[in-house]
């Protein structure tokens, strides 16, 4: 049985303004060159050891637009690691979705922007990168106990 959720993060207002923040995230990182935004201030860590953000652009599996959102990051070498979590909702974000349904992505890492292929961690890798991720960003424990699903872990690697 999960934790549960702050009532707070499941009202239709916290939606809405997530999704307005997430287009001027994207603007502003988009603008800058990464300049602004490459860094999240919000979470458990606030302005101390703030995790690294990156835009990951997935290609919509209903639609086929190009969807753009930020998200933290764990550099490993060349691959870029990211954590499905969506602040521990039961579902997966659409951003999984669409990954799953089309591998290929582009990653902006501040000004540098690259092609990339994404795909779901085994569960030994996930065993490995779930304790580095968590040290990067506490929170992401609150959001495993929030949820019952399995937070899928994806790495991205070079095209």
């Amino acid at each position: 049985m999960p934790k549960p959720r702050p009532g707070y993060l499941d009202q239709p207002r916290t939606a809405q303004i997530m999704k307005y923040g997430t287009v001027a995230h994207v603007a502003l990182y988009q603008a800058t060159g990464g300049a602004l935004g490459r860094r999240f201030r919000l979470g458990s860590r606030r302005w101390r050891g703030a995790p690294p953000v990156c835009l990951l652009t997935t290609v919509g599996r209903k639609s086929g637009r190009h969807r753009t959102v930020p998200l933290l990051y764990l550099a490993d070498a060349e691959r870029v690691v990211l954590v499905a979590s969506q602040s521990g909702l039961p579902r997966h974000p659409a951003w999984y979705h669409n990954l799953v349904a089309n591998p290929n992505v582009l990653a902006q890492v501040r000004r540098y922007r690259r092609p990339m292929r994404a795909r779901t961690a085994d569960a030994a890798e996930r065993a490995a990168l779930w304790p580095r991720l968590v040290e990067m960003y506490p929170d992401f424990t609150d959001y495993e106990a929030w949820t019952e699903r399995e937070i899928p872990v994806v790495i991205c690697e070079p095209a």
